[in-house]
């Protein structure tokens, strides 16, 4: 299979429409108690959480503030929007031996490798550059498509191969200096498996965790019924569902590519870059979504998937028993892929 590497989404532009939703039709009528719900801003987006019942041991408050200075900590250590966060002092540093960070900064980058490898290259925090060039990043479109002399030179300047990663001590080192990570496309999920990590600290086993549209859950909604998913219709002229699940204790992650693109002379552009060729994927894959453990492992596979295709993205599903399910786009509509261990792990409700 071909090397490709993944878009890499920044922390204030969500270059993808937000593909899962929570439906909160029950199953079986609510108990007098209502859940609890708490949402804010995090990450350039929003994060809610939901859960059945809140054990006396903790204050509505107190569990606010602790998730709120939580993803606080996050935004300090990985955010490239805050020029004095880890990562953006890592790509400020103008040497090439090991940078200090703390063990979530190197945490995170460290899975993101696993994940660039594990799919084949189809997953690049280093791609940013790429994405700023075709005109989805933050300075936005300026003029005409690149040209290819443009893209070559851009090439030089990302690829994994020139990271590394260890986890004692925590560092980050990089062989080229102009080198530039962007942690946002896989960081909304480490925020959502560090939140359920204080929600399971203090005991709580039921409850919804959401980032940017990444979700975990885990246990029931507090009357007896499941998490209910709904994973969006890849289309752009309305939002409607294509199958609505439920997922056990897992989280779930979806991107897709139909809804943030440019056309141009009857080109269409997609934000996924192929950095193989340094230009925008042009394969009719539109829907990708990922159940896995962990929120951060979605998020990053689910990007990954959706660089790759539809024949490599079911290739490395099968041969890494991941839960995937997959949308693409055909002359007749659309065509669905459900992999194995998605069909194990998943209930259909629709």
């Amino acid at each position: 299979m071909s090397s490709r590497k993944s878009l890499s989404i920044t922390w204030m532009f969500i270059f993808y429409s937000l593909t899962l939703f929570y439906c909160s039709e029950p199953s079986f009528p609510p108990t007098v108690d209502s859940p609890l719900n708490l949402s804010g801003s995090t990450m350039g987006t929003y994060f809610k959480v939901t859960v059945a019942s809140l054990p006396p041991s903790i204050h509505e408050d107190e569990l606010k503030v602790s998730i709120e200075n939580l993803l606080g900590k996050i935004n300090a250590q990985m955010s490239t929007y805050i020029s004095e966060s880890e990562l953006s002092r890592f790509n400020q540093y103008e040497k090439t031996d090991w940078f200090p960070v703390s063990s979530e900064t190197a945490l995170v980058v460290n899975e993101a490798l696993k994940i660039h490898y594990l799919t084949e290259e189809a997953f690049d925090i280093t791609v940013g550059p790429l994405v700023n060039l075709w005109g989805f990043g933050p300075p936005g479109r300026k003029g005409e498509v690149p040209n290819q002399e443009k893209v070559n030179f851009t090439l030089t300047k990302v690829g994994s191969r020139h990271l590394q990663s260890r986890l004692t001590p925590p560092s980050l080192k990089k062989n080229i200096v102009d080198l530039y990570l962007d942690l946002s496309g896989i960081a909304k999920g480490f925020g959502v498996d560090e939140v359920a990590e204080i929600l399971e600290k203090h005991n709580i086993e039921n409850y919804l965790v959401e980032i940017g549209g990444e979700m975990r859950v885990k246990g029931e909604r507090g009357d007896g019924s499941e998490w209910l998913i709904a994973i969006e219709k890849p289309v752009t002229t309305e939002r409607a569902v294509q199958k609505v699940v439920s997922i056990g204790t897992n989280a779930v992650a979806t991107s897709g590519d139909y809804r943030n693109y440019y056309e141009e002379d009857g080109v269409r552009y997609s934000h996924l870059i192929d950095p193989t060729t340094g230009k925008p994927i042009s394969h009719n894959l539109v829907s990708v979504t990922v159940i896995h453990p962990s929120s951060m492992t979605s998020d990053g596979l689910a990007t990954a998937f959706n660089v790759m295709g539809w024949e490599q993205a079911i290739a490395v599903a099968e041969q890494e028993q991941l839960a995937v399910f997959l949308i693409r786009r055909t002359e007749d509509g659309f065509e669905e892929y459900a992999s194995p261990e998605f069909d194990k792990l998943v209930t259909v409700h629709n």
